[in-house]
């Protein structure tokens, strides 16, 4: 039904998620991540009660191998689930159900894992795969944007395409980036588009919100116009559209 990559960015040690499938807001049920902590995809049949269970083991600092033998362990439906798990250490782990429906499967490196179900065939994960290691040169959110670009050329979710997500967590709980397409002919086309308007306002307001280290946050609306402006500036010199 769905594929996706989970990541850590060894040069910010920011986690996230990317995700493509032929069903409706996949951005609601797949991604789940926090920062320095790690993140999960949980996919096939969703059970969310991984994301859920998942994260609160992740913060109890347990590897990715051991809370995918948790949360599956637990599941009467474990056939019919695929999740994979970067942790804290960036190590991974996945598991893909007996009953998942094929293509189906999970490739992985270096702090990244690709995994999907229901795929054209395995060269959508291996391609996707590819495609993230080979664009290092990149900021992490385009590297993630740029590997589902490759798995759906590819030939992606074997049924079609219909939404498409990728979240980022740096260093807070909240998201740093949160980016859904829920229901479009070409989700990732769409989700490029919400990629590059979010970097306008979106995400330096985003940094300039309430978190641990400054927990007011920016609150003169001067100030944050000025670091919006400057920031999407910064942005937009550095990715010129194509």
């Amino acid at each position: 039904m769905t594929w996706s990559i989970v990541a850590r960015d060894a040069a910010t040690g920011a986690y996230g998620v990317a995700v493509s499938t032929c069903a409706f807001a996949v951005g609601a049920r797949v991604p789940y991540g926090g920062g320095r902590i790690g993140a999960i995809a949980t996919q096939a049949f969703v059970n969310p009660l991984y994301g859920i269970d998942g994260l609160r083991l992740l913060q109890e600092g347990r590897s990715a191998v051991e809370i995918i033998a948790t949360l599956t362990a637990a599941d009467e439906g474990r056939a019919h689930r695929q999740l994979h798990v970067i942790d804290r250490d960036g190590k991974i782990a996945s598991h893909t159900g007996a009953a998942c429906i094929d293509w189906c499967g999970a490739v992985d490196g270096p702090q990244v894992s690709v995994a999907g179900n229901m795929l054209a065939g395995p060269e959508v994960v291996q391609q996707t795969l590819k495609a993230y290691i080979a664009s290092s040169a990149l900021d992490f959110d385009e590297r993630l944007l740029v590997a589902l670009e490759a798995g759906e050329k590819a030939g992606g979710d074997k049924r079609g395409r219909q939404s498409a997500a990728t979240r980022i967590w740096s260093g807070e709980p909240v998201p740093s980036l949160d980016i859904r397409v829920d229901d479009h002919a070409d989700p990732l086309t769409e989700l490029r588009r919400l990629w590059r308007i979010a970097h306008q306002r979106s995400v330096p307001f985003q940094q300039a919100s309430p978190s641990r280290g400054r927990p007011a946050g920016v609150t003169d609306r001067a100030e944050l116009d000025r670091f919006c402006t400057e920031y999407a500036a910064s942005w937009n010199a550095r990715h010129p559209e194509s």
